[in-house]
């Protein structure tokens, strides 16, 4: 962005982070606005790791609020000067190169113009604007990778909440097989109470109803969040734990095969959405 006297460049960098925290590189002359700075990235951002820097060119000596360490500079051209003596070469200082040396330049203390750091503000805010478009077309990738996924696990739960009753079934019928078989050989007859006794408590073991009903309640809540707006990263994380605890117990109560490949794709998939949920703010 051009402005009266000066042309400012921003560039923002940000990764992953829980928290908001911001680094900047910023040339000396304007580090005193860095609060400034800091209020106006705070406008754009909640959370992240954000790299801030700034290169300047000014062209008008008032906006400089630095001075020029010329006793330093003097310094190393003169023992540049020696050096080059002592060699019987000639030496020519190139002064453009001291431009570049920003611990020449120091900042002076001066107020720095007013006009000069709001527009300095505005092109900052220009810069997060666009940083803000970037992330939000990348999060509209994300939400659809994140719904398919959703759609998967959601099948996967109608399979299971669908063969559940008739695994308990091919499992009464096993337990009461087994039972006859043993009881058999030691020449006893099969006691009808004892066996409903024993298969009402295997009933409980095998039972995962209250556990799809509140996977479904999670998965849907998943699909409220991703279209809720806001902040809403850290509450998909919680809600994807919620899901984890109730498909595993799925898996440590049907000890089925089929069950059990689907209970493996299903946590596969919600640790692919939590490394999803890691970029979305």
């Amino acid at each position: 962005m051009e402005g009266d006297g000066f042309t400012m460049t921003w560039e923002v960098r940000s990764v992953n982070s829980r928290h908001l925290d911001v680094k900047w590189r910023l040339p000396v002359m304007v580090r005193s606005a860095e609060a400034r700075f800091e209020k106006v990235v705070r406008r754009f951002a909640t959370r992240g790791r954000v790299d801030v820097s700034l290169n300047l060119q000014v062209h008008k000596a008032e906006l400089m609020a630095v001075t020029f360490n010329a006793s330093q500079a003097g310094a190393m051209l003169d023992q540049l000067g020696a050096f080059a003596a002592s060699r019987g070469e000639a030496f020519a200082p190139d002064y453009n190169r001291l431009l570049g040396m920003g611990f020449l330049w120091e900042d002076s203390g001066a107020e720095l113009d007013e006009v000069f750091v709001s527009r300095l503000e505005e092109g900052l805010a220009g810069a997060l604007q666009d940083w803000n478009l970037s992330r939000e077309a990348e999060a509209v990738a994300l939400e659809k990778d994140m719904l398919d996924r959703i759609a998967r696990m959601e099948e996967w739960t109608a399979l299971i909440n669908e063969r559940a009753p008739q695994i308990k079934e091919d499992r009464f019928a096993l337990v009461r097989e087994r039972l006859r078989e043993v009881l058999a050989r030691n020449e006893v007859d099969l006691e009808e109470q004892r066996f409903l006794q024993e298969i009402t408590l295997l009933s409980d073991k095998l039972d995962v109803s209250e556990e799809i009903t509140r996977l479904n309640t999670h998965l849907v809540r998943l699909r409220e969040l991703m279209q809720s707006g806001g902040d809403a990263g850290k509450r998909l994380d919680f809600t994807l734990q919620e899901c984890f605890r109730e498909i595993n117990t799925c898996g440590n109560k049907i000890q089925d095969p089929q069950i059990s490949h689907v209970v493996v794709d299903f946590k596969n998939e919600m640790e692919k959405c939590r490394e999803q949920v890691q970029n979305l703010e």
